[in-house]
């Protein structure tokens, strides 16, 4: 067992015969392509949105209900595999060794990490459903989706040690958000709690990018090794930081001031 790993009992032969060099070196030449992907679907979204003004909506439940599928088991196995290697990791040596040792770029973790990575892209196809359904596309929406996609692309190249903690994060919340979409699509109804409990999850994953930023920047400061760079340092702290304003603004506006108006965030 290398050091930080988990001794998973189960692995994959994909998991096994995964070469995490080959994708580092994709990435450092080709992270700027995330730049395109945005512009892309920026294109398509608002351009989408102008052609469906005058046009009647689409239902498309059955392929959101596959779309969000596919998302939900993604998510739900990417958590599965993940957080076996963060507890280990806090329990063999420490909290700041899980924020600043990036040893979860090696055995079964790091191929959830390069799935998680690519995974960030195929996501971007969620708003294609709200333009054509005609649904309420928010600020939020699309400013996490680009931002996140970036980030995690730029990210990649520099081996990050807290994106371990953001990827186990982000897979156990869309876990439930994906799988909870799922059943929408479906259909099925569930009560007003079950709504505001997906978005307290996302605010709460905000608020701990938030904190686990802050401490990075004292442990940094007292001269100790971290594997972060100021520079990615500054760029999450912005990301996290506006998401939690959003988040928490879209959760007072949702549930508290004006209950009746419901919006989807993804």
């Amino acid at each position: 067992m290398e050091l930080g790993d988990h001794n998973y009992s189960v692995v994959f032969n994909f998991e096994k015969e995964w070469h995490e060099q080959t994708f580092l070196n994709y990435m450092l030449e080709r992270w700027t392509d995330s730049f395109v992907y945005s512009a892309f679907y920026a294109i398509i979204v608002f351009g989408g949105q102008f052609l469906m003004k005058h046009r009647p909506k689409y239902d498309l439940r059955p392929m959101l209900a596959l779309w969000s599928g596919i998302l939900a088991i993604f998510s739900i196995f990417g958590a599965i595999r993940t957080w076996p290697e963060l507890i280990s990791v806090i329990k063999n040596h420490s909290l700041q060794y899980s924020v600043c040792v990036p040893t979860y770029f090696k055995g079964v973790t790091s191929f959830w990490a390069f799935l998680f990575t690519v995974s960030k892209v195929y996501e971007l196809g969620d708003t294609v459903f709200i333009v054509l359904r005609k649904q309420p596309l928010i600020f939020l929406h699309w400013y996490h989706h680009i931002t996140v996609l970036i980030y995690v692309w730029y990210s990649y190249t520099d081996h990050t040690a807290p994106g371990r903690w953001f990827m186990v994060m982000n897979y156990t919340v869309h876990a439930f958000m994906y799988s909870y979409y799922t059943l929408r699509a479906l259909k099925f109804r569930f009560p007003r709690y079950v709504n505001m409990i997906i978005t307290s999850l996302q605010l709460t994953q905000m608020i701990i990018g938030v904190t686990i930023n802050i401490w990075i920047y004292q442990i940094k400061g007292r001269g100790e090794q971290c594997q972060q760079t100021y520079e990615n340092l500054k760029y999450s702290s912005a990301m996290y930081f506006t998401y939690f304003v959003l988040f928490a603004q879209f959760f007072y506006s949702t549930y508290i001031t004006k209950p009746e108006v419901k919006h989807k965030v993804k």
